[in-house]
């Protein structure tokens, strides 16, 4: 692998974590924004919403973790 190829894996990893942070917490705001609605339908709609954008956000940083892990420490060698 080359260090254009490295670098490229790095900096999509970097972009995965942020997007993964901003769809965790999008999440987080669907699920509280469940209080504020007014059936049963609308509350379980939202939780179940928030809890795939909570799961998608979580895989996200998790993946992106792991590849910055492996990748960025051939960096200081």
């Amino acid at each position: 692998m080359t260090e254009i190829e490295r670098l490229s894996i790095v900096k999509s990893a970097q972009i995965n974590q942020a997007l993964g942070v901003f769809i965790f917490i999008f999440g987080i705001i669907i699920t509280i924004a469940m209080a504020f609605t007014e059936t049963f339908v609308q509350q379980m709609t939202d939780l179940v919403a928030g809890i795939v954008l909570m799961g998608i956000g979580g895989g996200m940083m998790w993946r992106a973790k792991t590849i910055l892990k492996k990748h960025q420490s051939k960096e200081v060698n």
